[in-house]
Parts: C-alpha cells; sequence; structure tokens
C-alpha cells in the first residue's frame, strides 16, 4: 500500500529509506512506501528566534554583569540540520553563551556598555561560521540586556551626576564670559560712536564758521569791488574800512590799535566836513541863540539906572 504525504510550505521533509538518508522532500505531494521509508525529520525554513537565556559574565576589569542575547537564524540545509547534530537548537544556544562570554571577558565594563553593536557583529560572524555544519545559517544576533550590579548602578549614577554638574558650571562660566565680553564690546563700541559723533559735529561746526567768513569775506570784498566799481574815492574806502573795525569790536573789544592811515582818514574827513559847513556845531548854536533887546525902562545910559 502506497501512502500520500503532503509536506507544507516552507518545511521540508528528511527521508530514510531501510534506515539509511534517501532524499528531502520539498513541498508539495509525495508518495511513501509504508515500512520501506520513513520521515526522519520535518525541518522548518522559515526565520527561527532563539532567546537566550541571561548568564552571569565577568568583564576584564572584574565586574560581573548579567547578559542575554536574542539570536535569529534559519535552516538552509535540512540533510546537514537532521544529521550534523544531535539537538542542533541547545548546540546553538550553548555556543552563543560561550561566545558571548568570550566577547565580554576581553572588554572592560565600559566597553562593554559602549561597544554593543561590536558586540553583535562579532557574535554573528562566530556563530555563522560554527553552525554551517548544522545547516543553519545565523543571520542576525542582539544583545538584550546588560545588567550591572547595585553597587555598580549608583557608582555610574553618581559619577554622572558629578559630570552633569561639571558640565552645567562650565557652560554657566561660559556663558557669563561671553555676556560680559560682549558688554565690553558694547561699551567700546558706544565710546566709539560717541567719539565719532562729537568728532563729526565739531568737523561740521568748524566747517560752517569756515563757511560763514568766507561768505562774509566774498561779501566784503564784493561791496569793495562794487564800490571802486562806482567810481568812490579813498575816504569812503576808509570809511568802510572803519566801519569794518567797528564790527569787528561789536562791543567786546577791550582795546583797538587804529591804524595811522586810519587818524589820517579821519582827519581829513573832519576837515571836510568843517570846509563844507557840515557839523558846524558852534555856528548853528549861535545861530539859534536870540537876539538880547534893551530894556527902556531898565536901561541905565548913565550908568546909574536912572532915566533923564
Amino acid at each position: 500500500m502506497i501512502f500520500l504525504k503532503v509536506v507544507p510550505q516552507a518545511s521540508e521533509y528528511v527521508i530514510e529509506l531501510l534506515g539509511k538518508y534517501q532524499k528531502t522532500w520539498q513541498a508539495g505531494l509525495h508518495f511513501m512506501w509504508p515500512g520501506i521509508q520513513k520521515i526522519a525529520k520535518k525541518v522548518v525554513l522559515k526565520e527561527q528566534v532563539l532567546d537566550s537565556p541571561p548568564q552571569s559574565v565577568i568583564t576584564k576589569d572584574n565586574v560581573t554583569v548579567n547578559v542575554d542575547a536574542v539570536i535569529y537564524f534559519k535552516v538552509f540545509d535540512s540533510k546537514l540540520f537532521a544529521y550534523g547534530a544531535a539537538n542542533p537548537i541547545l548546540a546553538l544556544e550553548n555556543l552563543a553563551a560561550t561566545t558571548l562570554r568570550n566577547i565580554i571577558g576581553s572588554l572592560d565594563l565600559e566597553e562593554t556598555l559602549v561597544s554593543r553593536d561590536q558586540i553583535n557583529t562579532q557574535m554573528e560572524t562566530i556563530l555563522d561560521q560554527a553552525t554551517d555544519f548544522w545547516g543553519i545559517k545565523v543571520t542576525r544576533v542582539e544583545l538584550k540586556n546588560i545588567i550591572l550590579p547595585a553597587d555598580i548602578r549608583d557608582a555610574m549614577e553618581k559619577q554622572l551626576k558629578a559630570e552633569r554638574e561639571k558640565r552645567a558650571t562650565i557652560l554657566e562660566a561660559e556663558a557669563h564670559q561671553e555676556s560680559v565680553k560682549k558688554r565690553a564690546e558694547g561699551d567700546k563700541m558706544a565710546a566709539i560712536l560717541q567719539a565719532e559723533g562729537e568728532r563729526d559735529a565739531k568737523i561740521a561746526r568748524a566747517e560752517g564758521e569756515a563757511k560763514a567768513l568766507l561768505l562774509r569775506q566774498q561779501a566784503e570784498a564784493g561791496a569793495i569791488k562794487m564800490l571802486k566799481e562806482a567810481g568812490a574815492d579813498n575816504a569812503v574806502l576808509e570809511l568802510k574800512r572803519f566801519e569794518a573795525m567797528e564790527k569787528v569790536a561789536n562791543g567786546t573789544a577791550v582795546k583797538i590799535i587804529v591804524p595811522t592811515n586810519m587818524t589820517n582818514m579821519i582827519s581829513s574827513i573832519v576837515a571836510m566836513n568843517e570846509t563844507a559847513g557840515v557839523g558846524d556845531v558852534t555856528a548853528e548854536g549861535q545861530k539859534a541863540l536870540p537876539e538880547k533887546k534893551s530894556d527902556p525902562c531898565c536901561d541905565d545910559k548913565g550908568g546909574n539906572g536912572m532915566g533923564a
């Protein structure tokens, strides 16, 4: 009698004929001779997960930690998986434990905590090479937990707290230094701007005064030029000079030194005015006095005050 056997998808059956390996059935329908053929191993080809239990591992600096890992694998050869090892899953679990112990034993605690990727890569490489004879392909290894002793955790927490406080103090000091520096730069810039403003104001004031003086001199020069073009004589020009001297004094001069030609000019003007009858105060004053009339009653012809 022939039996019909169906192999599920993602599975393989290892078939023995009279106790000897004959073939591997793939997924699908197969015929089996009972009593002659036998299914020696049903193999699942799906990727499987092996959760390695926590184990105590001593680091290079003699710190005991508890570490567990997760191993992902799949079967790539059903014949090797069936005949390579009596219990390939248990063999893989023990191999993972010893490999993890060896890797972490070569690292100190700090390296163990910061080298998880390195440990995962080393374990994957070692396990994959060792399980090729068992028909197993290790695809990935991940460390789940690294549990430290209580005293080590307390010491590390204190160290981390001290480092955080140190960084905070350094940052605060740097911030204070930066603020003082910025404030000093601001004060310096303000002082520079104030000095530049005062300098510009003085320059502008000096330029304005110089421009006003230039315009005044140009105006006086223009006036003198106009007088000369109008045919004014030296007396008029000297009078203009005198008026200029008067404006220069403007009530603020304590002493004015009059040049000799200026006194000569004043004398000439006075003589000219007297000749023309201008400014003759004596003559006008005499004309202004009324003529005295004799009084017949009181006039003493004989000198005694009595009339004839």
